[in-house]
């Protein structure tokens, strides 16, 4: 028998004490979004699903609910529902980062580069301190074949986490792009010292341009 540590006990009676209340008040929205961030941090992705969608039907309005719902579609691997519901988000509140951010994914994830790096853009004009935007566009800057402006954002991430192991990964990438082998080696050997994943196909053509 698995005995839940201190902080799952305490998310537990918070889980019990959000279904006591919404069996008095059902139709309250921001019982049905609280819960639904609680089986969230639970990885109970299929019950927070259906409250932050039970907070929509409380309130049509609630941008933040589209935004979770978009992110847990993300885990599921449904990038059209989760693009979906991340542009209903910004329809309601065009300024939340978030949103932008989760956008600028998954357009990169269909190959969208143009719509990734606009939506990323605006998701770190929004919160200039928002790392994963900010990996996103090193990205797709590098699969759009522009990895001058790759190198920059990347450049850019680690002004902000200089022990940030995805902008490392993301300017090896970008310098074997150029040629540029012995900054792409140091780049790498970075990001694994960092707890990168190791990269062998990146690793073995560093080795056979060597």
């Amino acid at each position: 028998m698995t005995i839940p540590n201190k902080a799952d006990a305490k998310l537990n009676l918070y889980i019990k004490f959000l279904k006591e209340r919404l069996f008095f008040e059902p139709s309250s929205a921001t019982l049905h979004y609280n819960l639904g961030l609680a089986y969230t941090q639970k990885q109970l992705t299929d019950e927070a699903i259906s409250e932050f969608k039970q907070a929509l039907e409380c309130d049509p309005a609630l941008a933040q609910a589209y935004v979770n719902l978009g992110g847990l579609y993300f885990r599921k691997g449904d990038y059209g529902q989760a693009l979906e519901f991340n542009l209903k988000a910004i329809q309601i509140d065009p300024k939340l980062p978030m949103a932008h951010s989760n956008l600028g994914f998954g357009y990169l994830q269909q190959g969208d580069y143009e719509k990734a790096i606009a939506h990323c853009s605006r998701a770190i004009e929004l919160m200039p301190g928002l790392l994963n935007a900010y990996n996103t566009l090193a990205v797709a800057y590098i699969q759009a074949g522009t990895p001058d402006a790759g190198i920059e954002t990347s450049r850019k991430m680690l002004q902000l986490n200089d022990r940030f192991a995805p902008a490392y990964y993301d300017l090896a990438i970008a310098h074997r792009m150029k040629g540029d082998l012995k900054t792409a080696r140091e780049c790498y050997e970075k990001a694994l010292s960092l707890g990168h994943p190791e990269d062998t196909e990146l690793q073995e053509s560093l080795k056979s341009d060597a």
